[in-house]
């Protein structure tokens, strides 16, 4: 990855909020939450909490004897989760690293991941850890991007897609893992039930900058040289006309052998 000014970054907590509010955040939500089969009961494991967004629904889901266990390694999101979980029981939120968990061999019924994979050091080494903390016939449920797919209504098209190739390759460490999940899941020993993508339209310029952070990386894409100096008329552009936009996010549900 590039290295990038931290101040023009979102705030991350504000960030996964504001997706989450969306029509598309509650949309394919709502499909990661069906896709996981949750019952009364489960010990249910989310990969990279982030600020406890999603763990109440699947409390509701496993409630009365059930558990969620969320898991970030941002001290910041594990102190924001705790604080809006702390009068949910069942509900617990401990620091880690996905790669090494926090919880003991054969504990976990089911496990989430959404638009983690994209960014940690080794995809293959989180499927793995889930297999370690994962009991026979357990599932795991993942939400994950292929940023190369992402499309833009332009009259000019070449920057669209230098645009995308830049994020998916020097923004976002793993930025076309989407595409790959079923063969990680496979080569993890997994198997794989059901592959599924989720292409969201925007229409509002506003709400897919704010998404898919197109004029923040459209400038770092100028800095790098992987853009025209000039591209940021194409920006301009874009607000001065009808807008339209997709995104590409794959959701993969794969499962323990009995």
């Amino acid at each position: 990855m590039i290295d990038i000014d931290p101040s023009s970054r979102p705030d991350p907590i504000a960030y996964l909020d504001h997706v989450a509010a969306t029509d598309v955040g509650r949309g394919y939500k709502r499909q990661v939450l069906d896709l996981l089969e949750l019952r009364p009961g489960q010990t249910v494991l989310d990969l990279g909490c982030g600020p406890g967004t999603d763990l109440a629904a699947k409390r509701e889901a496993v409630a009365p004897h059930g558990r969620v266990v969320g898991v970030d390694r941002d001290p910041a999101m594990v102190a924001e989760a705790r604080a809006r979980l702390a009068a949910r029981p069942l509900v617990e939120v401990r620091p880690g690293d996905v790669h090494a968990l926090p919880l003991a061999d054969g504990s976990v019924d089911r496990a989430r991941t959404d638009r983690v994979l994209q960014h940690v050091d080794d995809p293959a080494a989180v499927l793995a850890e889930f297999r370690r903390v994962a009991r026979p016939g357990a599932r795991i449920v993942m939400a994950e991007p292929d940023w190369e797919g992402m499309l833009i209504d332009s009259p000019d098209p070449d920057v669209g897609p230098a645009l995308a190739r830049f994020i998916a390759r020097r923004v976002v460490r793993h930025g076309t893992v989407g595409r790959r999940l079923a063969r990680l899941c496979a080569e993890a020993g997994l198997v794989v039930r059901s592959v599924g993508t989720v292409a969201p339209v925007f229409r509002d310029l506003a709400t897919a900058d704010r998404v898919l952070g197109l004029r923040r990386n459209g400038i770092r894409a100028i800095g790098a040289g992987c853009l025209e100096p000039g591209a940021e008329e194409w920006f301009d552009d874009l607000a001065s006309r009808p807008f339209l936009a997709s995104a590409l996010l794959f959701l993969v549900a794969a499962e323990v052998g009995p």
